[in-house]
């Protein structure tokens, strides 16, 4: 233990962790409170566990550049770690009826999240000079303190764990991602179904279909990640007997979009079967979504 304890309290190493733990932690707190400004704060459960995220994260940030205890810096780690976790389980099973589609923002999110586990965590393990953490006395961190410096093969350990994390990111966002509802080109039948006791449109496969209030009449304004998350309904309509009137718009790529009435079409990725609605007025992605009642 002492022979690691002098090759890292240098008088460098922790502020330099101390620093760039809290930078790390405050960055994912940031891309999390924006994910919730612009649209999450508006679906069940997720909106406020992203809501307790960006609060803890923020405190955290801030008590492990006050202090630069160990202890503090290890529950940062932690949370960094559970983070990640909950992502990863969004985009494999779903939480709480919502399932995570790849996007730039949970990619950056995420390697902050395993950069910011390893920051810490290395923190957590580095004593300060003397053998005291940054705040001094406190029995109980100062002990705990120790016994974190005193982890066999912590550093290993750390970077293990860090690269595991990092495959396991990659693995998860390079299976996630939504498909077009029909291949481009082909012809795409829409049909109608219930919805509780609510008539609407779906696909063929049953999955309710949606309008987005800011696009364009004619015109769709949603690509990007806003795309992952409602993928368009794309192909030639086939809607025998359904009211309204139903075209194309080409969009960016050059594939047709089914529009209704002129509205730009699109499914849901929170919808995992048919007979669900779960995007329907959510504000999300830019806009309000609803889905299209059917009458007649």
């Amino acid at each position: 233990m002492e022979s690691t304890q002098v090759a890292t309290s240098g008088g460098w190493l922790r502020p330099v962790l101390r620093v760039t733990g809290a930078g790390l932690l405050a960055a994912t707190a940031a891309i999390h409170l924006d994910l919730y400004l612009t649209g999450y704060r508006n679906i069940p459960t997720i909106g406020w566990l992203f809501l307790l995220q960006v609060i803890a994260g923020f405190a955290l940030a801030a008590a492990v550049l006050a202090t630069g205890n160990q202890v503090v810096a290890a529950l940062g780690a932690g949370f960094a770690v559970a983070t990640l976790g909950g992502y990863l389980l969004s985009i494999w099973v779903g939480l709480f009826g919502f399932t995570e589609v790849r996007t730039t923002a949970g990619i950056v999110a995420g390697i902050i999240e395993v950069a910011s586990f390893a920051v810490l965590a290395l923190l957590a393990i580095t004593p300060a000079r003397g053998g005291r953490g940054a705040t001094g006395r406190g029995g109980l961190f100062q002990e705990l303190g120790r016994k974190l410096a005193g982890l066999p093969m912590a550093q290993p350990a750390i970077a293990v764990l860090s690269v595991v994390a990092l495959v396991l990111l990659i693995v998860a966002v390079a299976g996630a991602g939504a498909t077009s509802s029909t291949p481009s080109g082909g012809t795409v039948v829409l049909k109608t179904g219930k919805v509780g006791s609510v008539t609407v449109l779906t696909n063929a496969t049953g999955s309710t279909v949606y309008t987005f209030a800011a696009d364009s009449p004619g015109k769709s304004n949603c690509y990007g990640d806003c795309a992952s998350y409602w993928p368009p309904v794309t192909g030639s309509p086939s809607a025998p007997g359904i009211p309204g009137t139903f075209g194309t718009t080409t969009r960016t790529d050059g594939k047709k979009q089914v529009t209704w009435n002129g509205h730009p079409l699109y499914t849901y990725v929170g919808d995992s079967s048919s007979g669900q609605a779960n995007g329907n007025n959510l504000n999300l992605n830019g806009g309000v979504w609803h889905e299209i009642v059917v009458s007649g």
